[in-house]
């Protein structure tokens, strides 16, 4: 009797490993045999070089290359301002596929100018890549890292402390009231998903072909909403402080984006600038901190928890601008602010799900006049403040 599943199970192996090995040999055949072959006419291999970081230094210019091209790529020449210079290359030698290496030019840049690099292959194919305001590449000593770590916390976590400070006196507030800002939290939270899926493809843009930027930020969206939706579903739908901790993780991975701004402009040269963007960032961030109190109103959570939220939906403001200011792989960038669109996504759900379920009147809900205010002001409030960011 035990010998017929004993069969079965073996007969299930060989059907599984049939296909693999059938796919096995014919990759190896490929190989070795080289049918495409016959269809090469002499035209040079197809290439792609990015630039993913640039660094400016007492010795001139550092940046690191990713090439992406068919077959293994070779840097013959590098012009800088249209001028032939000596360069040297770590690793040496072709680029793979996929690798990256470390091209170092001793070009006396001037502070403050615009400089473009241009990338020459052995096949004659070029690739530019503009420096447009030249300005000594930060290291990471406490020197800078520490006044950088204080305006993360002046543009993430003292706004949405602020917002916090909200909680007593919107205790008494009536039904209407609540489903205001509850209603006003979805249409910030709307915001910021349109904002943060914008930078994200932003960043897919410059990252390098072989990532597929726009294909990996919309399935990293999408894996973190369903992994998010999962974890929040283990014990029924999310309320209270719950709730309110999925809120303020998604706040949290849109401000590491905004972090990544406000580095990147220090990081420029761009001094007054980033004085700007950390203005607007604060007042743009002080609706966060009310929506994250919304969904505690009918509770009453200790002090610290109050504290622990500023920092998860805040604290990744300094960690962003640390990345930003020191420089950042485009594609890493992309993919974190992926993962931060999908988890806005997941608490614009469980939001709208909670406030029709508070109300008891499934999808009209939402058509409620108080509603459809606090949609109207979230909304407008975020758009009105993020003309002080938009550059």
């Amino acid at each position: 009797m035990n010998g017929v599943p004993i069969k079965r199970e073996r007969a299930n192996l060989v059907w599984l490993l049939a296909p693999l090995a059938v796919l096995a040999i014919a990759i190896a055949w490929l190989y070795s045999a080289n049918p495409l072959s016959s269809f090469n006419n002499g035209a040079p291999p197809v290439e792609n070089l990015t630039v993913e970081r640039t660094i400016l230094d007492s010795n001139g210019l550092r940046l690191l290359v990713r090439a992406g091209g068919s077959e293994p790529m070779s840097i013959a020449q590098v012009q800088v301002d249209a001028a032939y210079w000596e360069f040297t290359q770590d690793p040496a030698g072709a680029i793979a596929r996929g690798d990256t290496a470390w091209v170092s030019v001793p070009f006396p840049w001037v502070l403050g100018e615009a400089h473009k690099v241009t990338f020459v292959t052995n096949t004659g194919a070029t690739f530019d890549h503009e420096i447009p305001v030249a300005v000594p590449t930060p290291v990471p000593t406490s020197g800078n890292l520490v006044p950088q770590a204080l305006l993360g916390a002046f543009v993430g976590i003292l706004p949405v402390a602020v917002g916090l400070m909200f909680y007593p006196a919107l205790r008494g507030a009536g039904p209407a009231t609540m489903n205001f800002l509850l209603a006003m939290t979805i249409g910030l939270l709307g915001f910021l998903l349109v904002d943060t899926f914008e930078d994200a493809l932003e960043f897919a843009g410059e990252s390098a072909a072989i990532f597929q930027g726009p294909t990996m930020v919309v399935l990293a969206a999408a894996a973190s909403f369903l992994l998010l939706m999962g974890v929040s579903r283990r014990e029924g739908r999310p309320s209270g402080l719950a709730l309110a901790t999925y809120i303020a993780f998604g706040i949290g991975l849109h401000n590491l984006g905004e972090g990544l701004a406000i580095g990147a402009a220090f990081a420029a040269g761009a001094a007054g600038l980033g004085t700007f963007l950390v203005m607007g960032f604060t007042l743009h961030n002080v609706t966060e901190g009310i929506g994250i109190a919304a969904p505690m109103l009918k509770v009453r959570p200790p002090l610290w928890t109050f504290a622990g939220l500023a920092l998860l939906a805040g604290g990744p403001a300094v960690i962003g601008m640390w990345i930003g200011s020191l420089a950042y792989a485009p594609h890493w960038s992309a993919l974190a602010l992926a993962v931060g669109a999908g988890a806005i996504l997941q608490v614009i759900v469980e939001v709208s799900l909670y406030l029709m379920h508070s109300e008891r009147r499934g999808p009209a809900a939402i058509f409620s006049p108080s509603v459809l205010a606090g949609l109207a002001a979230g909304v407008g409030f975020m758009y009105a403040t993020a003309m002080l960011v938009k550059i």
